[in-house]
């Protein structure tokens, strides 16, 4: 039995004032309307409906069940209105998940999404791992990556990210400046653990230089390594996001400037692109339109002489 189905019949009849002028409404026949009816009292165990030759009546029964008929239909169709429109309005709770750095990073990205988007609230998962967005239940996830394995999630690019090596000035004034990678083997190197490689890979035209970071400090996270870093502890390879605040207060230079590592690419992975959910498809074509320009101000002083070590 479809009881949503025969309440919508149920209710019709009543407005209607007859089986005949509801089956003419629903485009059905006198019978089924009848049947419908039937099977209904017959499922609720109760009349609802007092039947002559002239007229139909409510029951007691009848008039209650009509009330809260009344305020299902409702229900239902304002639910399959919003379901309909959530490819075209955007609303609702998004769930976001991120790199640690990086999601503190974009948080005021999210401060200015929900300033034009105010019918959506964000909820941010910040951890050091790429979950699976099916599994975990998160909407969106926000990953790393040089490139990422074929799978049945959409996978658009919002950015692009790179590493810089930098050490800590008065680390430098006792241990000495490099001037070109190989001479990294004779410093302490800390170790920025990463899910991509545990390797400084510097690409020269005389060919690779590898370095294997094994010096007295190892962390996953990017701002313990940056306070490590500032603490004169060795030289590390940092995210530029990382990097920038401590190159403007000094507390960090740039060691070999001309080099970028760990170029990687910024996805935004979904499950599916079928009926998007128009909270999904705004919120990455925000970050598209606005994550280069956030960049663009630490790159400026990444790429700064000003805090190139001398």
């Amino acid at each position: 039995m479809d009881f949503l189905n025969s309440m919508t019949v149920f209710a019709k009849v009543v407005d209607s004032g007859s089986f005949s002028a509801a089956a003419d409404a629903l485009d059905l026949s006198g019978a089924q309307v009848s049947r419908l009816i039937a099977d209904l009292e017959q499922h609720l165990e109760t009349r609802l409906l007092h039947r002559t030759t002239r007229r139909l009546s409510l029951t007691e029964s009848g008039d209650r069940f009509l009330l809260r008929c009344r305020d299902i239909l409702e229900d239902v169709r304002e639910a399959t209105v919003e379901a309909r429109g959530a490819h075209l309005n955007p609303r609702g709770r998004l769930r976001v998940h991120c790199m640690s750095g990086l999601g503190v990073l974009i948080t005021p990205l999210i401060a200015g999404y929900s300033e034009r988007y105010s019918d959506v609230s964000i909820t941010l998962t910040l951890s050091q791992h790429n979950p699976d967005p099916l599994e975990e239940g998160h909407d969106i996830v926000i990953s790393i990556a040089h490139s990422l394995p074929d799978s049945a999630l959409v996978c658009q690019t919002v950015g692009q990210i790179f590493s810089v090596v930098c050490a800590a000035p008065r680390y430098l004034a006792k241990k000495g400046v490099p001037d070109q990678p190989a001479q990294l083997k004779h410093h302490r190197c800390l170790h920025l653990q990463d899910f991509q490689e545990d390797i400084w890979r510097f690409k020269l035209e005389q060919g690779d230089v590898t370095i294997s970071p094994d010096g007295p400090f190892s962390t996953n996270v990017a701002d313990a390594m940056v306070r490590a870093t500032e603490e004169g502890m060795g030289i590390s390879l940092l995210p530029f996001f990382s990097a920038t605040q401590g190159l403007r207060d000094g507390s960090l230079v740039r060691v070999l400037p001309d080099c970028r590592l760990r170029e990687r690419n910024i996805f935004a992975l979904y499950p599916s692109r079928r009926f998007l959910d128009a909270k999904v498809r705004t919120w990455v074509e925000y970050l598209q339109v606005h994550l280069p320009s956030l960049f663009a101000d630490h790159v400026s002083v990444i790429e700064s002489p000003e805090y190139w070590a001398r």
